[in-house]
Formats: structure tokens, C-alpha cells, sequence
């Protein structure tokens, strides 16, 4: 089932300080992308999971994940829309805090299975942090993919 869950910027607020870190350097990479760029998806390899419970983001926010963000895009947007997506063989979902401060969530809602997905139709320039969470706790094996053409 597909959900996404937008929770409002006072909520994310406070959130953030009794949860995730968006301030943190990030584990595994930050991206630097400007709309059309290339390779498309830029793909980056990580493990899943953490000792937090995402659902202190939000409610519609599920499995656990680290304090700082696995992550960080910084994108200027152009007219197409941009799909944050993760591919593992585990169920993993995704916590992605925007630009405008707001939280969004999946879990299973990408294109095989327990796969997660956010899609922003019309995407912000800014800061995007990222987390890849494990819905049954544990570190996975993952791969992180940033597409303005499809999801993975």
C-alpha cells in the first residue's frame, strides 16, 4: 500500500529535536544535483536502519533509522519531478526531511514490493535529508536511487 506522509513544519520542528538530526554530516554521501543531471538514478549503496524509531517524525513514519541523515541532496530543481526511491531485498522504508522543513514517509509504496518511494511532482531547490530505515529493525544492504525519470 502507498502512503506518503506529509507532517506540518511545526511538527517537524519539534520533532527534530527529540528525533533525527537533519544538522548531522551525513553517513554515506552528499549529492550535489541539478535538474537533468546525470548518471539518472544516481545511486548510492548504504545499510539501512538505526536505533531511532522513525515514527518520532511522524505517525505514518515507520521502521528504524539512524540520528543522522544516511544522505544529503542539495538540488536545484528544474521542471521535472524527482523520486527518491530505495531498492533492497529487505523491508525498508524512507524518511526524507525537505526544504521547506516538512517530513515525508513511505513504506512499500515503491515499484517491487517493500520497496519505498517519494515522489515531489513539483520539487523545491534545497536541502533534502534523507534516511533509510529497516521496518523489522536490523541493517540491510541497500541501494538508495535519485531519479527524475522513473522510480526504481
Amino acid at each position: 500500500m502507498y502512503k506518503t506522509i506529509l507532517c506540518g513544519a511545526a511538527l517537524a520542528a519539534a520533532a527534530t529535536v527529540a528525533a533525527q538530526d537533519y544538522r548531522a554530516q551525513p553517513t554515506y554521501s552528499t549529492l550535489n544535483l541539478t535538474s537533468g543531471f546525470t548518471p539518472d538514478p544516481t545511486v548510492v549503496n548504504v545499510q539501512s536502519g538505526g536505533s531511532r524509531n522513525a515514527s518520532s517524525v511522524g505517525s505514518g513514519c515507520t521502521g528504524s533509522i539512524a540520528n543522522a541523515p544516511d544522505v544529503r541532496l542539495n538540488y536545484n530543481a528544474g521542471s521535472l519531478p524527482m523520486i527518491i526511491s530505495v531498492s533492497s531485498s529487505a523491508d525498508t522504508t524512507l524518511v526524507v526531511n525537505g526544504p521547506d522543513g516538512s517530513w515525508y514517509c513511505d513504506d512499500d509504496g515503491g515499484t517491487y514490493g517493500s520497496n519505498p518511494q517519494v515522489r515531489f511532482n513539483s520539487p523545491q531547490s534545497g536541502q533534502y535529508d534523507i534516511w533509510i530505515g529497516s521496518y523489522n529493525g536490523g541493517q540491510e544492504n541497500a541501494r538508495l536511487y535519485i531519479s527524475e525519470l522513473s522510480s526504481q
